[in-house]
């Protein structure tokens, strides 16, 4: 992996050029604490992802500014595709827009090994009771390069299965304790009161590479599938990926939610929540929102397994939404001040004991200290110990049954993946929707993989 690395060092997705031509309309896009110049204060730009934790975060950030007097803090609040595309951008062509962008374990190592980031082991060693060590060491690692952590996390999250206890009792059906795929097509099968009803199961189908492709690329894994071998052979034809890709399909047009094809995580989480399907396999950061009463009329009657399995021990992903500082930000010292205050165990504290935020929506599975409070552990009994089962057993290095020449479980690190896993997320979202045959998707998107393949065989 190492050596690919090396040749696609300083390499940008396709689609870049189009973006930086968009960067100019950021400006306007300020939510909470935009604030004009004033003396003796710093404005810090925080580009960041619109989901709910991150919004908490953005509702407390009054708390830090009244304790920080000399910062105040401006947000850009993205969509998640949106913010990939910009951030990316902005942090690539040294654009200098944002003091703090939110990556993930995706884009870390790539850009700190291209210069893109700042080195933050000298501000964790500075900063009294930040604790690098209670990071989860998966975590911790994955937004590592070469050892040193280029962003710190502010949640980590792997995969795994929802599904409605008393829907299950009801049908008496015993959820196992590690379930398989096929099981749970059976499951769908039998719940699926079919349509305009309860559906089985909401998987998304929804293009974009941090969409289908999340929970697709983990089925794939465990199914013996692979998106290259170790000679960089695209391999999207192979038996085993069409088998999961054609299970997936298969499942989610028989047994899953209407309009799947434009179904992601947010849509799956609003279905599940008002009751209209039995099963969901997703995010574990979901669990926050599907136990929420204000935000899921089936809170308290949810059942928690680990992401099924085919060929492989366990298969949930690995996913971070961390915070780092470009290299380009003239305001290093006042972002750190911000980002470790986001970051810390304190600010799991504040989150866990503010009205409006509370213990079942705290940022989970950052810091090992978390799974150790009192309050969570009795509000998150019920899937907390999965979630960080979960992330201490991914293994994005082996993320497959056979060797594989890149790191990632629900993606492949390499900078071309961005634009490869859009396009052929948009061709498995086009099966989905009874468009185009799965063969015919996997075709095309062979021809993609191989093009990418190619430039690492050189």
């Amino acid at each position: 992996m190492r050596g690919a690395a090396r040749r696609a060092r300083g390499r940008l997705p396709a689609a870049l050029g189009a973006v930086v031509a968009t960067l100019g309309l950021l400006a306007g896009c300020s939510g909470a604490g935009a604030l004009g110049a004033q003396e003796g204060v710093e404005t810090v730009t925080v580009a960041i992802v619109s989901n709910p934790q991150m919004e908490d975060a953005i509702s407390m950030a009054p708390e830090f500014e009244a304790e920080h007097p000399g910062i105040r803090l401006r947000f850009v609040s993205l969509s998640e595709n949106e913010a990939r595309a910009k951030i990316t951008a902005s942090v690539a062509t040294g654009g200098g827009e944002f003091d703090i962008v939110m990556i993930s374990n995706y884009e870390t190592p790539q850009w700190a090994q291209n210069g893109w980031l700042t080195d933050l082991e000298p501000y964790m060693a500075a900063t009294p009771g930040y604790d690098r060590a209670d990071f989860i060491p998966t975590v911790r690692d994955s937004l590592s390069y070469e050892g040193r952590m280029y962003s710190v996390p502010f949640y980590g999250e792997s995969s795994f299965l929802m599904y409605r206890r008393d829907l299950f009792e009801q049908a008496g059906i015993q959820m196992p304790a590690q379930p398989t795929w096929q099981q749970i097509a059976e499951y769908a099968a039998r719940l699926d009161q079919g349509p305009g009803n309860q559906r089985g199961i909401c998987l998304r189908g929804k293009p974009g590479w941090g969409e289908v492709m999340a929970p697709l690329d983990t089925v794939i894994n465990t199914f013996g599938g692979r998106w290259y071998d170790p000679q960089w052979n695209a391999q999207l034809t192979s038996p085993e990926v069409r088998g999961a890709v054609q299970f997936y399909v298969d499942l989610v047009r028989t047994h899953g939610q209407p309009g799947a094809s434009q179904s992601g995580f947010s849509e799956c989480a609003t279905q599940f929540g008002q009751g209209q399907v039995a099963m969901w396999y997703d995010a574990t950061s979901a669990a926050g929102t599907v136990e929420d009463p204000a935000e899921s009329t089936v809170a308290g009657r949810i059942g928690y397994a680990p992401a099924p399995i085919v060929a492989t021990p366990s298969s949930g992903w690995l996913y971070t939404w961390s915070l780092g500082i470009p290299q380009t930000s003239p305001r290093k010292d006042a972002a750190w001040q911000f980002m470790s205050w986001m970051t810390s165990r304190e600010y799991i504290q504040r989150a866990g004991n503010n009205p409006d935020v509370g213990w079942t929506s705290i940022p989970p599975g950052s810091r090992q200290s978390t799974y150790q409070v009192p309050q969570y552990q009795q509000v998150a009994s019920a899937y907390a110990p999965l979630i960080l089962d979960g992330l201490q057993r991914a293994n994005p290095q082996q993320p497959t049954v056979q060797p594989v020449p890149y790191q990632g479980v629900q993606f492949v690190r390499i900078p071309e993946f961005q634009d490869l896993g859009t396009r052929v997320s948009q061709q498995v979202s086009a099966a989905i929707a009874g468009q185009i045959t799965v063969d015919e998707a996997l075709e095309q998107s062979q021809n993609y993989a191989e093009t990418v393949g190619e430039s690492y065989q050189r």
